[in-house]
């Protein structure tokens, strides 16, 4: 199994990130990255904490990477914020 995963955080609600997580971590992954941008930076927190308390001492917030990045079409860009969020499980 790969010891790095990465979820999309998105419009779901914030319990399926959550499952995505704690699955892959199940499932054998060292690192679980939660990526998002614009609106959905809120559910990434909320699902990183969550996560955080639900395994307790096993997972820890390793790093935290916030950005901006460039979007749409030329001449109606737009600068979105973005955030990874790093969780690793210690053994």
């Amino acid at each position: 199994m790969a010891s790095e995963a990465a979820i999309l955080v998105g419009q779901k609600p914030v319990a399926n990130y959550v499952l995505a997580a704690v699955t892959q971590f199940s499932l054998g992954s060292k690192r679980v990255v939660l990526k998002a941008r614009g609106r959905a930076i809120s559910k990434a927190v909320d699902a990183a904490e969550v996560v955080k308390r639900f395994m307790g001492e096993k997972v820890d917030i390793a790093s935290v990477k916030i950005s901006s990045e460039k979007v749409g079409e030329p001449g109606k860009e737009r600068m979105v914020s973005s955030i990874e969020i790093v969780l690793e499980r210690k053994d």
